[in-house]
């Protein structure tokens, strides 16, 4: 009876967070590495988390327009 074998793409999908945030071991990310060169789904996942990020960098860092704020803050509903 064979062995159970990881998919490779749930254990990438684990490795992205850490992989983004630069703190994987060497040995961890030549694995992620390899895995995004030859796996097109999540070579394209992984482009789509990198670009999230840079949006929420570029988000966080803008002020944001009063008009803005008011329009959330009349979305806000009373928790009772």
């Amino acid at each position: 009876m064979m062995g159970h074998i990881d998919d490779p793409c749930a254990h990438c999908e684990e490795m992205m967070q850490p992989y983004l945030d630069h703190i994987l071991n060497e040995e961890e990310k030549l694995e992620a590495e390899a895995h995004l060169s030859e796996c097109d789904w999540c070579r394209r996942r992984y482009r789509f988390e990198e670009s999230l990020r840079v949006y929420v960098r570029q988000v966080v860092t803008e002020p944001m327009p009063a008009e803005l704020k008011l329009k959330l803050a009349a979305l806000r509903l009373p928790l009772e």
